[in-house]
């Protein structure tokens, strides 16, 4: 017997409503998600997706969606706006205190839309 699942994606905005480099916050299914757009410095590599949990669990806030992105190592992180803690945009994991992270949601560009995988 194979068993197929069907996998939800909902549309959160378009891509062109986010600014290059920054971040939103967006609602999915009642919990706040930082969605940020990252575009490469060189402007002509494809443009990406990063989505994660929106609340601060040093600053207690719902405030990483105006944090600044930052890169290392070709690898994305997010510097809260009020403590500056730095969580792996991949992973959640804190750079700081690695027993400490934030959720990560599936994300994804489709047709000139920003998708959100929906949370079972």
């Amino acid at each position: 017997m194979t068993t197929t699942t069907k996998t939800n994606w909902i549309d959160i905005c378009q891509l062109q409503d986010i600014p290059r480099n920054t971040g939103v916050c967006a609602d999915l299914q009642g919990t706040q998600v930082a969605i940020f757009h990252i575009q490469p410095r060189n402007l002509e590599g494809v443009s990406q997706i990063k989505a994660v949990s929106n609340f601060d669990p040093f600053a207690r806030a719902n405030v990483l969606s105006r944090g600044l992105i930052t890169e290392l190592d070709d690898k994305y992180r997010i510097a809260s706006p009020l403590l500056k803690q730095q969580f792996c945009l991949d992973t959640g994991i804190c750079e700081q205190d690695e027993s400490v992270s934030i959720s990560t949601f599936e994300s994804r560009i489709h047709n000139g839309f920003v998708q959100l995988k929906e949370v079972s």
